[in-house]
């Protein structure tokens, strides 16, 4: 797999994640939602430890810099 996704979109997803999580504790999102959400989260932290994005690689959307 290349990479295609910059720290700053991994980042952000990261921070993503935490806000739906935390949304989740408090009790603020609950129901069918909540799970949907809490999925989306654990998609977004996967993808932004490896730092791939599958959606990224089917559009031709590459976020990191490459070297040249």
């Amino acid at each position: 797999m290349k990479v295609n996704m910059s720290g700053l979109d991994r980042s952000i997803r990261i921070v993503v994640a935490i806000t739906v999580v935390v949304l989740f504790w408090q009790g603020i999102i609950e129901g069918t939602l909540a799970y949907i959400l809490l999925a989306l989260a654990g998609i977004f932290v996967a993808t932004s430890l490896i730092s791939f994005c599958p959606l990224y690689a089917i559009f031709g959307i590459n976020t990191c810099k490459i070297k040249k």
